[in-house]
């Protein structure tokens, strides 16, 4: 199946998943990309401490604004890409049509990736070289 949309999913959609949504749009611009939270912190901007580290790569965040995931959201995605296994079976008991198209980002590698919010400037840079690792484990199936 050609991917051409692809949805990024997280808790409040400040921290991981725009900062994987916007490592995403850059590595492929002619997709579409989009984040979304599962307690979506709507109309929030990316987090301070993340926009940092993508600011430190040359990613300019500041257009980021928050939202609330919902069924609609999924429904348009050809992958659905959330941080950990809590987060598929939420996703995939919540939205049954999820099922076969939701995946950890960090899938091959059989990791969680871990919320950064609240942490210090340190855990972000890890989480940021986390997600870009298991972006990069992506290439060969978007």
């Amino acid at each position: 199946m050609q991917i051409k949309h692809i949805l990024v999913v997280c808790i409040g959609n400040i921290c991981r998943s725009p900062m994987a949504e916007y490592f995403l749009k850059q590595q492929y611009p002619h997709l579409q990309i989009e984040s979304a939270g599962i307690a979506g912190m709507v109309g929030h901007a990316a987090d301070e401490k993340a926009s940092l580290c993508m600011q430190s790569l040359g990613i300019d965040m500041s257009a980021h604004v928050a939202r609330k995931l919902n069924a609609e959201m999924i429904k348009q995605a050809d992958l659905v890409l959330v941080m950990s296994q809590n987060q598929q079976k939420h996703l995939e008991q919540t939205w049954p049509f999820a099922k076969g198209k939701t995946f950890r980002l960090g899938h091959w590698q059989a990791r969680n990736i871990a919320d950064p919010y609240q942490h210090d400037q340190a855990v972000f840079d890890d989480t940021c070289q986390l997600i870009q690792s298991c972006i990069a484990d992506w290439k060969k199936y978007i």
